[in-house]
């Protein structure tokens, strides 16, 4: 999932972040359904497109165990299924045959092939209504429902947008899965304060090393603002950051510069694991606090920019081996930017702004709901439906949903938009002190906090429960 950026659609935030804590290669069968392209209309229903799914069925050879599905999100499956080592863990425990389906326009999931990103047209199939749809169209595939016998039970996983819709396929399709682990899910954030993310993000940075850090990230947007106001300071901008573009004029710095920091600090926070990481690039443990560890003292002026472009290497350039700075992008190739944009100026609209000193470490930018609708016309030619998510899965309203987790990490700036506390004794609750954004769908890492670990455990008890009341139900 993506940061809505106060000012462009572009230069978002990834949300779907996952890494791999190993060096594990996991192996699985790749295969292709057909599906339709609208679920919800009978005209047209002739037209199909091709969903791909990962299948490993090593663990369950009678072909009678339970499915561990994860419900993809806005990237290549295959990435996901290489980075969910939670999964693949306790899979051979419960005998359990696993799932990964490609959500629709992202991946090698395109319904109009390359031509799939060219219209409107073609784009208004992209939906996360459609996505389940899939998904459930394909567990009736894998797992028929067949009168007088009993199919086996469904557990549903996914981190971030994929928490969201893991949590929703359970909501919307409780006869098809019966139970969801949703880590980092924020099904919430539609209509939280627009700056509590930026908020936690703060905190993060406050809390890493030392509180100098964030006070110095505040002060460094206007010292790049005056560095960018004239011929001379962008040379030096150049020169320091060794951009792999030239820097020309001022919107370079405080547009897309401004735009790709902004990304860096939420990938810090959310791959802020207690061990190197590679999914985004890579970083060493603990990355926030290597950061901050170069951003200690107070700073001005050009010794406030050489230490934050010091910093600013634990991201950009770990490994020593980076020649330039390309601040085009700060996300991985496999990750569908395109795609979330068009969702966020559809269905998946959250207002999000900073508040400025004294609030969080970033330039006050309030939420201008008429700009960001404008932007997305322009961009393509849809206005956001404001409230269509709460409409179409309830928002706070969980009382009448069951058999689901939802974990959320205090370090990760998304937890905002989470499920923190629930009265409803079918919903389970996890928060992780420690942890980083779904931390707990990773693999097992000796370095892991006790708090992941008891997550973890968690999980699998309330799975182990979904399964045996499952096969309690009458048939």
């Amino acid at each position: 999932m993506f940061r809505q950026d106060v000012s462009i659609l572009v230069g978002v935030t990834i949300l779907c972040l996952l890494g791999m804590s190993t060096g594990t290669n996991y192996q699985y069968q790749i295969k292709f359904l057909d599906v339709p392209l609208d679920h919800f209309s009978y005209v047209n229903d002739s037209l199909t497109f091709k969903l791909r799914y990962l299948i490993n069925d090593t663990y369950d050879p009678t072909g009678s165990g339970p499915i561990l599905f994860y419900t993809g999100n806005e990237g290549d499956i295959e990435l996901f299924a290489q980075n969910t080592g939670f999964m693949w863990e306790i899979a051979p425990k419960l005998k359990a045959s696993l799932v990964f389906a490609e959500h629709r326009f992202y991946g090698k999931t395109l319904p109009f092939g390359n031509a799939s990103y060219e219209s409107p047209k073609h784009l208004g199939y992209l939906s996360s209504e459609q996505a389940l749809a899939d998904f459930a169209h394909l567990l009736t595939e894998i797992n028929p429902i067949v009168p007088g016998r009993r199919n086996r039970p469904v557990i549903a996983f996914g981190g971030s947008y994929g928490g969201m819709l893991a949590a929703w396929i359970r909501m919307k399709y409780p006869h098809l899965v019966n139970g969801a682990i949703a880590a980092s899910a924020p099904i919430r954030q539609f209509y939280t304060d627009c700056g509590i993310f930026n908020q936690i993000l703060t905190t993060v940075f406050k809390t890493a090393y030392k509180e100098e850090c964030a006070s110095n990230i505040a002060r460094s947007w206007d010292a790049l603002r005056n560095y960018s106001s004239t011929a001379e300071g962008l040379k030096t901008l150049q020169d320091k950051f060794k951009f792999c573009n030239n820097v020309t004029k001022a919107e370079d710095i405080t547009g897309t510069f401004f735009d790709y920091m902004n990304d860096v600090y939420g990938n810090l926070a959310m791959i802020n694991y207690p061990y190197n990481s590679t999914f985004l690039a890579p970083v060493p443990a603990y990355p926030v606090r290597e950061f901050c560890g170069r951003l200690a003292q107070n700073y001005t002026g050009l010794e406030l920019i050489n230490h934050l472009q010091d910093a600013l290497s634990i991201y950009t350039n770990y490994t020593g081996t980076t020649k330039c700075l390309n601040i085009a992008s700060a996300y991985d190739s496999k990750m569908g930017d395109q795609g979330w944009n068009f969702q966020s100026c559809t269905e998946m609209y959250m207002p999000m702004c900073a508040k400025g000193p004294g609030k969080d470490m970033f330039p006050k930018q309030p939420w201008d709901d008429k700009k960001y609708s404008d932007n997305c016309f322009k961009q393509f030619g849809v206005r956001p439906r404001n409230k269509a998510a709460l409409a179409i899965y309830g928002g706070q309203y969980l009382d009448d949903a069951s058999n689901i987790v939802f974990s959320n990490g205090l370090m990760d700036p998304w937890s905002g938009g989470g499920v923190l506390r629930s009265n409803n004794p079918s919903i389970t609750v996890i928060l992780i002190p420690e942890g980083a954004h779904h931390i707990d769908l990773r693999a097992a890492n000796e370095k892991d906090p006790g708090s992941v670990i008891a997550s973890r455990q968690i999980h699998l008890q309330n799975i182990q429960k979904w399964i045996k009341q499952h096969s309690k139900r009458r048939v």
